[in-house]
């Protein structure tokens, strides 16, 4: 497995907050978290379960590629904004151990840097920042997006401005990933967020618009320079939070760059298929995602994210 290894600045940066670690526990929690891990979607007779069947049979030929499963996934037919497949099914309140109730709350602490870093740099502009809702769910989960099972990963819904995770993901970016840590987590969230501040620009909409005047492969490449904006976008929270909370500790960053690289198409097709092929892929290299990550995060300017027009991806 590829892993993406820190220059010289990077080291020396975290060498220097080694004396300043600051814990996340103890911080303000976003109210905007919706904990739906104790409530199924009802399934309808056709649709909800055809898609998850859809889902699975592109997980096993495609040998693995979730980046293929995820645009799937949003080709499925869509559901309107509010509409039910069915009334969601109570599970009952269960039983949480304390690692995963200590996860929700890692999980809404960082929503709420997201929140403080985002709301600062829109103020000011033309346009207000809505904060997104996240949800916590289990298996599976109905959003404006459709029935969506936990093996496309996190995700955003741009038609309820909604970020979706199944917190066992986290345990999969570490043990089958090799992504470990708190700030590969706090990654995750933020690379979803990146999603919602291009809704909330514009840009989703755009590339979206797209779809049916492109090719396949043309299309693929629109996705991936969406995919590193959100990483770019990533980086800028990164860079505001450490301003503001004093977010980092020592090695932080490379596990946020490690992640990148863990999710990179080129490293989960290899680690699937054993070869690359980069006319399928949606979200960019392990290479791209950690030099757009690390691009935001030494700028902190959400100017410099252009990765549209940029030569260089």
């Amino acid at each position: 497995m590829t892993t993406f290894m820190v220059d010289s600045f990077f080291k020396m940066n975290l060498l220097e907050k080694e004396c300043a670690v600051v814990s996340w526990k103890g911080r303000r929690q976003s109210s905007n978290v919706e904990d739906r891990r104790f409530t199924r979607p009802k399934k309808a007779a056709f649709g909800g379960g055809m898609s998850i069947a859809i889902l699975i049979i592109v997980f096993i030929v495609s040998g693995g590629d979730l980046g293929k499963v995820i645009q799937v996934a949003q080709q499925l037919p869509k559901q309107a904004p509010g509409q039910q497949v069915g009334n969601p099914v109570d599970t009952g309140s269960g039983n949480v151990s304390p690692q995963e109730q200590e996860m929700r709350d890692f999980v809404a602490t960082i929503l709420a840097d997201t929140e403080d870093v985002w709301n600062e740099i829109f103020r000011g502009t033309k346009v207000r920042y809505r904060e997104p809702k996240l949800v916590i769910f289990r298996d599976e989960v109905q959003s404006a997006c459709g029935l969506n099972s936990a093996a496309v990963g996190p995700f955003y819904c741009p038609g309820d401005e909604k970020v979706y995770i199944d917190l066992g993901f986290f345990d999969q970016l570490e043990r089958q990933l090799d992504a470990p840590g708190d700030f590969a987590q706090a990654y995750v969230i933020a690379h979803e967020v990146g999603h919602h501040i291009q809704n909330l620009l514009g840009v989703t909409g755009m590339v979206h618009r797209q779809r049916s005047k492109l090719s396949e492969s043309e299309y693929n490449l629109l996705q991936v320079r969406l995919e590193l904006q959100a990483d770019f976008y990533a980086g800028v929270w990164a860079h505001h939070a450490e301003r503001m909370v004093h977010l980092l500790e020592a090695g932080d960053i490379e596990e946020g760059l490690n992640a990148a690289s863990a999710i990179g198409d080129d490293t989960l097709q290899k680690r699937s298929r054993g070869y690359v092929v980069e006319e399928s892929f949606t979200h960019g290299t392990s290479a791209q995602r950690s030099r757009w990550f690390r691009k935001g995060f030494e700028s902190g300017d959400i100017k410099q994210g252009d990765t549209f027009n940029a030569r260089r991806l």
